[in-house]
């Protein structure tokens, strides 16, 4: 197939959504698709105030209008809510063409908590959005039961695998001479990620968080005791997860959280608030411990067995994940009726 993917993110972004984007791409390849990625680069952007990793496309509709009429796709998938999806919906709409949208990220609710805009407004924007889909992807199945609950018509699965070629456990001395336990986050660092949860915890050992972001030199100034190293990738992200004794996960704002898996995966066992993403990826078994109190799941997660924490990492498949999503896209000229928006 041609598959066409837009997305309001861009490959060198720093985040879940563009992992994901960049292994399916490659999945998708592997199998002999055609893949074209629409993405805010190929449009005149200007960084979000106050958030310079995030690129926001400026009248993105005549030129993504242009670039879907050259590639002529035999499937189109918007994986996000921003300008450049809002305009290849909008294309789609306007020609009768059939779509698939992902809901990947809580965009309703960062933006309201940066702007003060009314949540119930956002989610309504967000209902006609995806309503407009064939089919809308989630992650997970806590994902597709607050979908339905807001009033996403047609949901389906699209899991989520790790990289198991560059995640799992080395030997390393990288964070020999810091006082343990090594507790570590990764992520990028913003408001919405709750990492002042994290640092305000009075607890023995090191605090290492790994990421940029815009909340960056604010945390270094309010909690100066913790080790921030930056963005790290590859084999040194590797070392960073292997090195740590407890993944701390303070996030109550994600659909899912890739680096969950990635820890689990170099055998560090996850602490985390029983929310959407963390309660789906460890569920019941013995590789993390979520509770209401942080530096309690902290505790308990320093005594599990790291071998558990690979062995469960292992059931989580790309190739699995590229079949979710190849299943579960629709050929833009189906003779169905399309749905209406919601």
């Amino acid at each position: 197939m041609k598959i066409l993917i837009a997305t309001d993110t861009y490959p060198e972004q720093l985040n879940g959504v563009s992992r994901v984007l960049e292994k399916t791409e490659k999945e998708l390849m592997a199998r002999g698709h055609q893949v074209k990625i629409v993405s805010a680069n190929d449009f005149t952007n200007f960084p979000w105030p106050g958030y310079k990793e995030v690129k926001i496309a400026v009248f993105p509709g005549g030129k993504a209008a242009r670039i879907i009429e050259d590639f002529s796709p035999d499937a189109i998938h918007i994986m996000s809510e921003g300008p450049v999806g809002w305009a290849v919906r909008g294309y789609c709409k306007r020609n009768n063409l059939r779509f698939t949208t992902s809901w990947l990220s809580r965009l309703s609710e960062y933006v309201s908590i940066r702007y003060k805009v009314p949540l119930k407004w956002l989610h309504g924007l967000l209902r006609r959005f995806h309503n407009s889909a064939a089919q809308t992807m989630v992650t997970t199945d806590g994902m597709a039961a607050e979908a339905r609950a807001l009033g996403i018509a047609r949901v389906t699965r699209w899991r989520r695998g790790v990289e198991l070629e560059k995640f799992h456990p080395v030997e390393t001395k990288l964070f020999e001479g810091l006082t343990r336990p090594i507790m570590l986050n990764v992520g990028r660092v913003a408001v919405e990620k709750s990492l002042d949860k994290f640092l305000s915890l009075e607890l023995p050992g090191t605090k290492v968080i790994v990421g940029d972001g815009p909340q960056l030199n604010e945390l270094k100034r309010k909690f100066p005791k913790a080790v921030y190293l930056g963005i790290k990738e590859g084999k040194d992200l590797t070392e960073c997860y292997s090195a740590a004794d407890v993944f701390v996960f303070p996030s109550v704002t994600d659909t899912f959280g890739l680096v969950n898996l990635e820890s689990l995966a170099c055998g560090l066992p996850v602490a985390a608030y029983p929310v959407t993403g963390p309660k789906d990826i460890i569920g019941d078994a013995p590789v993390g411990a979520l509770d209401s109190n942080l530096q309690v799941a902290i505790e308990k997660a320093l005594l599990l067995d790291r071998s558990d924490c690979v062995t469960h990492a292992r059931t989580y498949s790309w190739d699995v994940a590229t079949e979710d999503f190849i299943s579960s896209l629709v050929p833009v000229s189906a003779v169905e009726a399309l749905p209406v928006d919601g």
